[in-house]
């Protein structure tokens, strides 16, 4: 059997202070080699000071940062087996794209030969042969950001840091590249620690992700359990949709006062006199809002005990007419009792 392997990058009761402020807060991280992982939470969280203190870039107030075993503390950026890709690209405008690509080989001295045939695989991986010897202001925003994939990833990295690198491309596009960067990570097989505050970009790319919130580390765990299986009233709130219920509203569904969440999709409309199946929660209440959304509506249901559902339905046979008009309705809110998750609130 082999020994496992070290971890990408680990991170030790890490703390980062800027005067009185802590932007980390004793952040403790075991990255795996070879893994797709996402640092997601709200701005100012910490994800992007923790990026940098993994690039280089800054240094740790408190505790202690390991690439692949090697403690960081005193190498600079240069001296990591890392490299970072911006939002903003940070291409040289002067350059051509072959000659952004080359850059940091050139830096290495690698030879020229060598240097032009690894620039034109790396543009071969991106999708981009051909456009060696246009400017980047002839590219698109999508064209650009592949070739600051493709000069990170020219030295051979063993750890690629994105930092929010598909926030200025529009939907469609950045769904496109979420596919690419995915299917790049996985031919390449080194480990790409990315920063994002879009919860459905983190569950479709990572492999884990963690959780900030205000310089601390709420939750780590696969995309699956942390959307259904959130630690804190927080992550169920942050990743996705959820309602929580609590006190009293809680007390009249389950019997018990602990704080829950259940998903807006995981709850049926039915009708209030319908009978309920055994293992599961019912609440009766009345539908205030109807959102038509194309694929699916989003109702609001405001329940008898107290508080405020949200659900959500797929639009498979009904009308958009028909839908909108359950604006009032008396209804009756089911869904099985597994789908109940107890979360902890913030202290």
């Amino acid at each position: 059997m082999n020994a496992p392997s070290l971890p990408a990058v680990r991170l030790n009761g890490v703390s980062r202070r800027f005067g009185d402020v802590r932007a980390l807060d004793d952040v403790s991280l075991e990255i795996r080699d070879g893994e797709f992982f996402a640092l997601l939470g709200p701005s100012g969280s910490g994800k992007t000071t923790c990026l940098r203190l993994i690039a280089g870039f800054d240094r740790p107030s408190a505790g202690s940062i390991e690439l692949h075993g090697v403690p960081a503390a005193g190498l600079p950026p240069y001296e990591r087996d890392v490299n970072t890709v911006f939002q903003d690209y940070a291409l040289f405008p002067h350059m051509t794209v072959a000659q952004n690509v080359a850059y940091g080989l050139m830096i290495r001295r690698v030879p020229r030969a060598e240097r032009e045939r690894r620039v034109q695989a790396m543009l071969e991986l991106v999708q981009l042969p051909g456009v060696g010897d246009r400017k980047p202001a002839q590219l698109s925003g999508g064209q650009r950001q592949r070739v600051a994939l493709a000069r990170a990833l020219v030295n051979r990295p063993r750890v690629l840091l994105l930092d929010e690198p598909l926030g200025a491309l529009d939907l469609k596009l950045r769904q496109e590249m979420q596919e690419e960067l995915k299917a790049i990570q996985q031919r390449l097989g080194i480990t790409f620690i990315h920063v994002t505050h879009d919860q459905e970009e983190a569950l479709a790319m990572s492999d884990r992700l963690a959780v900030f919130r205000d310089g601390r580390i709420e939750q780590v765990g696969t995309p699956a359990e942390v959307y259904e299986h959130p630690a804190t009233a927080f992550v169920a709130d942050f990743v996705g949709v959820s309602n929580l219920l609590e006190g009293t509203a809680a007390l009249a569904v389950t019997g018990s006062a602990q704080a829950f969440t259940v998903r807006p999709e995981k709850i049926r409309i039915v009708e209030e006199s319908a009978p309920v199946a055994p293992g599961s929660c019912s609440v009766p209440g009345r539908i205030r809002d109807v959102i038509y959304l194309g694929m699916h509506t989003r109702y609001g249901v405001e329940i008898d005990p107290g508080g405020h559902l949200v659900v959500v339905e797929q639009n498979r046979d009904a009308r958009s007419i028909d839908l909108l008009a359950a604006r009032g309705r008396r209804v009756r809110l089911c869904w099985p009792s597994s789908h109940n998750q107890p979360v902890r609130q913030a202290p």
